[in-house]
């Protein structure tokens, strides 16, 4: 189980990367698990010195009784004091977002989330994207590559 958030490619540019454990309830894992999951308008912010995740949208797990999780809860992220400490002084600074960009399920079994320090594409950047996406597939679609 992987999903992508494609967005975030086309709205940013990323410096760096990290991959992040993320707090789960036993029904979240289980929704995740299903692929019920949506990364729309989602985004990680700094409280009390720790990494949270909002608008993450897990859905409700079916089979689940009263001990159902809500959909649109926070989540805790989980990494390193250096690293926080690293993401919380870029984020201080004009333009920088932690941005979710990839969950999935590692060989453990355990739930990650792979987040990106980005900053925001200007309007003729994302042209940019576009005009080299558009050249791309054209030339695998000419040599069939």
């Amino acid at each position: 189980m992987e999903l992508n958030n494609k967005k975030a490619y086309y709205e940013y540019f990323f410096e760096d990367t990290f991959t992040a454990g993320i707090v789960l309830a036993g029904t979240e894992i289980k929704s995740l698990r299903t692929g019920k999951a949506s990364f729309n308008d989602s985004y990680c912010a700094f409280f009390k010195g720790e990494l949270f995740v909002r608008n993450l949208h897990i859905s409700e797990y079916a089979f689940g009784t009263y001990t159902n999780h809500e959909p649109m809860q926070e989540r805790k992220l989980l990494l390193n004091k250096k690293e926080l400490k690293k993401l919380e002084a870029k984020t201080k600074e004009k333009g920088y977002s932690i941005i979710p960009l990839r969950l999935f399920i590692n060989e453990n079994g355990l739930a990650k989330l792979e987040i990106g320090l980005g900053k925001g594409k200007k309007h003729f950047d994302k042209r940019d994207t576009i005009k080299a996406r558009d050249v791309d597939r054209d030339v695998k679609r000419i040599y069939g590559l």
